[in-house]
């Protein structure tokens, strides 16, 4: 025992990884450090050889560290899945948001548009191209910098619709989540977890991923808006 595990996640998983590390480090013994930060940069400092134990990541960046080799394909497991919400300033009237006309029709006329650099946001991007108002809308258009959540900017008032993932939105101050993307235009990200080939504990590694896919885990990350799995 008393072995120090460390790890790098992107935003999204940052609450309930903090929570469940919590609860690990009490059952084990050991200590977990994980640094929560921008996905494209944590992938970026994996790829540059960084020396962490475990990475965090959706699932396709975890897929490309362990085709370039900077994780251990076997170790590979599906930690958990959440789909896009929607938020506006506490108190600020709601949005029909219940079909894609009408999140479309919200989109036309909010004063401004947040989205993030990560999973969701890409898909907001390629959905308002699809609905042919990427151009219109663009002036409005707030995409949040790399680790700063879009309802951090909701609640400050510089957007005033606000699209991220619900486990990035759900306990964030000064705003109201009023609810999913619609089926017919939800995403959901898969999120996985694996062993860094620099890892010098690999088994020690390979442990902590277990607690973190097992059925203990599960409340944790349904209390943080995901669900848990990997499933695609």
């Amino acid at each position: 025992m008393g072995e120090h595990i460390t790890g790098i996640s992107s935003m999204a998983t940052r609450q309930v990884l903090a929570e469940l590390v919590a609860d690990y480090e009490r059952l084990s013994g050991r200590t977990v450090g994980i640094e929560s930060v921008g996905g494209v940069a944590a992938q970026r400092r994996v790829a540059d050889g960084e020396p962490f134990d475990i990475v965090v990541l959706a699932a396709d960046a975890i897929d490309r560290l362990a085709g370039d080799g900077l994780v251990d394909p076997q170790s590979c497991v599906g930690l958990a899945r959440s789909g896009v919400a929607i938020a506006v300033a506490a108190g600020a009237p709601a949005p029909d948001i219940a079909t894609e006309a009408a999140v479309r029709h919200a989109v036309l006329t909010a004063r401004t548009i947040g989205y993030s650099t990560g999973p969701s946001g890409v898909h907001l991007g390629r959905l308002f191209e699809r609905w042919g108002i990427a151009e219109t809308i663009a002036p409005r258009i707030v995409q949040a910098p790399p680790g700063v959540p879009v309802g951090s900017l909701v609640a400050s008032g510089q957007v005033e619709l606000g699209f991220q993932q619900l486990s990035e939105m759900l306990h964030l101050p000064g705003i109201d989540v009023i609810g999913a993307l619609p089926p017919e235009i939800q995403v959901v990200t898969v999120f996985s977890a694996a062993v860094c080939t620099e890892s010098k504990q690999h088994e020690v590694a390979q442990e902590f991923l277990t607690f973190l896919t097992s059925p203990d885990a599960d409340s944790v990350k349904h209390r943080h808006g995901m669900e848990p799995g990997g499933a695609r």
